[in-house]
């Protein structure tokens, strides 16, 4: 697929900005400014951007399975890689809110190292950016919006890759948010 279709390029375009945003986040940031925690359970920056890259990963790893599978069984693109009902219900409640009404705590499996340095957090979190923009690339040519894979973080649910896509483009959102926060905190001390 040498042309990447709208949908496609949205999604590449929400990583995009995601970057974009973390890396405005981190300018000038000090590493005792981006560790910094207005409580002993709340999270750093650090840890915000080091959560965003174990979600990442994680996600990632649960749908490269069910790609590949797909490939295989020549089950090619017929709709765009857009969420369905379900899906876009779950992406919306992803979002970060102005009210912050619907806080989960972080699965065990994606809770961030207390002892994240800023450097590290932020690698990884641009390293799995760039998995997620070649993976998406690499299975554009993919029904996405058909084929599942089991969420790895909510056992007995079952997401479409589209939707897990849209999911971590409104997580990082969502998080981001969280660490500009910090941040202003951070400074104002």
């Amino acid at each position: 697929m040498t042309e990447l279709l709208s949908d496609i390029v949205n999604l590449q375009e929400q990583l995009d900005a995601a970057e974009r945003d973390a890396r405005l986040l981190m300018q000038n940031l000090s590493d005792e400014r981006g560790c910094w925690r207005a409580e002993a359970d709340s999270w750093s920056v650090a840890q915000c951007l080091d959560h965003l890259a174990t979600a990442n990963e994680v996600y990632l790893s649960a749908m490269k399975g069910p790609a590949i599978r797909a490939r295989t069984a020549g089950q090619m693109r017929r709709r765009p890689a857009l969420p369905g009902f379900v899906g876009r219900w779950f992406v919306k409640k992803m979002e970060p809110s102005l009210k912050e009404s619907f806080k989960m705590k972080a699965p065990r499996k994606i809770k961030p190292d207390s002892s994240s340095l800023l450097a590290d957090a932020f690698d990884r979190f641009l390293r799995s950016q760039n998995e997620i923009r070649d993976y998406i690339r690499d299975n554009a040519d993919l029904d996405l919006a058909a084929i599942r894979f089991p969420n790895p973080l909510v056992p007995g649910i079952r997401f479409s890759i589209a939707t897990g896509l849209h999911v971590i483009s409104a997580h990082e959102r969502r998080h981001l948010r969280q660490a500009w926060g910090v941040r202003r905190a951070a400074e104002a001390r």
